[in-house]
């Protein structure tokens, strides 16, 4: 087998995936718009009264727990526009917030940033490295699909949070995956 025969054999084995890894995009914006919708309705149900409330001196505020999910969403573009993040030199600053208005529109607004993103991003984005760090220290290194990923996950486990928060303040907590206790809907 000669080298061109090799190099057409790469290429046409390029072209068969390449399919396949725009499907990766076209998964992960659904998987991200259904996160989003479900995250929207637990959002607003968010008491503001109890925002400066946590279940254990251990746990976050809910203030600070519901306005880190509505962050999240941002960490796709972030994950698709830069190489990583340095919490050393770009600390953490929670956006104020005031109602559950301004959190369903942060949301909103973090959502389509990396909706768009996404939408825009080839395979050859998603295996870009990302790098999260804090000075010297390595927190994680990934490849911005591994980010993006890892997000998804954050909004779903901070969620799961949330609806614990919510379920001790005895509110009816909304179906998710399929019905909940309150919500028998699927």
């Amino acid at each position: 087998m000669s080298i061109a025969d090799l190099l057409l054999m790469e290429l046409h084995t390029a072209e068969k995936t390449k399919p396949k890894n725009m499907e990766i995009i076209r998964l992960l914006l659904k998987e991200l718009e259904s996160e989003i919708n479900l995250t929207k309705k637990f959002l607003a149900i968010v008491p503001v009264e109890k925002f400066d409330w946590a279940p254990h001196e251990k746990s976050m505020k809910m203030k600070s727990l519901v306005v880190h999910i509505t962050d999240l969403p941002s960490w796709v573009s972030l994950a698709l526009t830069t190489e990583g993040l340095d919490f050393e030199t770009a600390p953490y600053v929670e956006k104020p917030i005031e109602n559950v208005g301004d959190l369903v529109k942060t949301l909103e607004e973090n959502y389509n940033k990396g909706k768009t993103e996404l939408e825009n991003a080839t395979d050859t984005d998603l295996n870009g490295r990302w790098v999260l760090r804090m000075g010297k220290q390595v927190l994680v290194d990934y490849s911005k699909y591994e980010t993006i990923r890892h997000t998804i996950s954050q909004i779903i486990h901070h969620r799961a949070q949330l609806g614990i928060y919510l379920r001790l303040l005895h509110i009816p907590i909304p179906g998710s995956y399929g019905p909940s206790a309150d919500d028998p809907n699927f």
